[in-house]
């Protein structure tokens, strides 16, 4: 482990300045500047804030990783714009008629049009072309890439599992470029601070992990659901740290889908959708879901449990009641109010994803009108005593905890007032929720550290968005340095 003297940091918001020793991978003095001392190596903070490093606790990260190269279309406001945004990328970036078009990112809850196989046939004639919705629940597919995966549907706009399904289906890049783009997704995550993700992938990422080169951060291996025969066959336990990956992989916890989404309308709801009967799609019942969740939990697997709308929340805590487990509840986005308290008192934590709140505002208004006070309810959770972890759900978001961090503290990414302002965070507690617990950096504690260029204290949600950091400390190892 480096032996590394980081001269003129400010520890923590509002801090003095001061020099930090790092030693076998801890933080083992913090003096006075200019403190006589020898290091192997130095590092000068140049004024900057030292803060725990961030940690990603939500994250997609291959398909973050291949996102990074598709076709935005953040921008589509219809589905016949979203075909112009093709359209102008390709005649910018011309490709072969053989590769297949791969976009990301549309958000079709507003559309005044819906999205058709027919739409992208007529503006790309005999092109496969698969588009992904922001939420990751939707695919929409031309005639061509319907059949390229041996495939009919009567529209192409594939929704939840057979959106998952064919998404498996569809064409990849090789696992040795595929690895290369997460090395460089990783890399630039660091650069941002980030010294740790929880990789949610849909795969066997302990052995995907294991294969890789060393990261630039801690990765936490998540459990499919498929995999939890095989990862009880290996003993592998949520925790474990992996052989051979100097200390940085572990075994995450077991992921569970009780909804969809809701920007897909499928967030599993108390009350129907606007103008429907349908409250939504519900993956796994109460009595599906408990044993396994006892199975998981008995074998030292911890249940993450993907829930969004307020009845898949209750259905969840429920749960987590039966079992009696310690776990997690991703994203939590919609909850009865009597559902709040029941995270602190089950010992469940909220793992939220702060940016998707000013992403879904306008989609909130709509399908869950006179609902939306009890929707990203992180001051509630918080004053209830409840855990909160931030992560992004990259690529839903992007990878970047200073999007997430400025979404909780001031419910807002564009220039339209707060959104339900009474739920917003304050900054020393959105910095906590989205670095692993950690509030403020001190002698013993693990050198994952990151080096701000300014105090974070005081600044508006656009310069928190953008704030600059200057240095990553993974264990005393420098990933990223200005």
């Amino acid at each position: 482990m480096d032996d590394l003297l980081l001269r003129r940091v400010r520890v923590g918001l509002g801090g003095q300045l001061s020099d930090v020793r790092v030693n076998d991978g801890r933080v083992t003095a913090i003096t006075e500047p200019g403190s006589p001392g020898f290091a192997a190596r130095l590092v000068d903070g140049h004024g900057g804030t030292l803060l725990p490093g961030l940690v990603d606790a939500h994250v997609h990260m291959v398909q973050w990783a291949t996102f990074r190269r598709r076709i935005p279309l953040e921008a589509a406001r219809s589905a016949a714009q979203a075909c112009e945004l093709l359209l102008a990328h390709l005649l910018a970036t011309p490709s072969q008629p053989s590769e297949l078009v791969v976009g990301a990112g549309f958000r079709d809850g507003l559309w005044p049009d819906k999205p058709h196989k027919e739409l992208l046939q007529r503006a790309l004639p005999g092109r496969a072309v698969a588009l992904f919705s922001a939420d990751l629940h939707t695919l929409w597919l031309s005639p061509a890439a319907l059949k390229l995966i041996g495939r009919d549907h009567p529209t192409g706009v594939l929704l939840e599992n057979d959106c998952m399904s064919a998404t498996a289906q569809l064409p990849t890049a090789a696992i040795e470029v595929q690895d290369r783009w997460v090395t460089e997704a990783v890399t630039a995550a660091a650069a941002r601070g980030v010294t740790e993700i929880v990789d949610y992938e849909y795969a066997d990422t302990v052995t995907d992990w294991t294969r890789r080169a060393t990261p630039a951060a801690r990765v936490s291996c998540v459990i499919a659901r498929h995999l939890l025969d095989q990862t009880i066959e290996r003993g592998l336990r949520t925790g474990d740290v992996l052989p051979d990956s100097d200390g940085l992989l572990t075994v995450g916890p077991y992921k569970l889908f009780v909804d969809g989404s809701l920007n897909t309308r499928t967030a599993y709801c108390h009350d129907p959708y606007p103008g429907t009967d349908s409250p939504g799609l519900l993956e796994l019942p109460l009595s599906s879901l408990v044993p396994l969740m006892e199975r998981a939990s008995s074998h030292g697997l911890i249940p993450a449990v993907h829930a969004i709308g307020d009845e898949a929340n209750t259905i969840a805590l429920d749960a987590f009641a039966q079992v009696g487990c310690p776990g997690r509840i991703e994203h939590a986005q919609l909850l009865s109010s009597a559902d709040v308290a029941r995270f602190a008192a089950l010992g469940v934590i909220a793992a939220v994803q702060p940016a998707h709140q000013p992403d879904d505002r306008d989609v909130a208004d709509v399908y869950w009108e006179g609902r939306t006070s009890r929707a990203f309810p992180y001051r509630s959770l918080l004053a209830s005593g409840a855990r909160l972890e931030f992560g992004s759900d990259a690529p839903v978001a992007p990878l970047d905890p200073w999007d997430g961090i400025a979404s909780a503290v001031f419910r807002t990414d564009d220039e339209r007032p707060a959104w339900h302002p009474e739920q917003a965070l304050p900054l020393v507690d959105a910095l906590a929720a989205a670095s692993g617990g950690r509030r403020g950096v001190s002698v013993g504690d693990v050198a994952d550290l990151m080096v701000t260029a300014a105090d974070p204290s005081g600044l508006s949600a656009g310069d928190l968005r953008t704030l600059p950091v200057t240095a990553t400390l993974l264990g005393g190892r420098v990933t990223h340095l200005v």
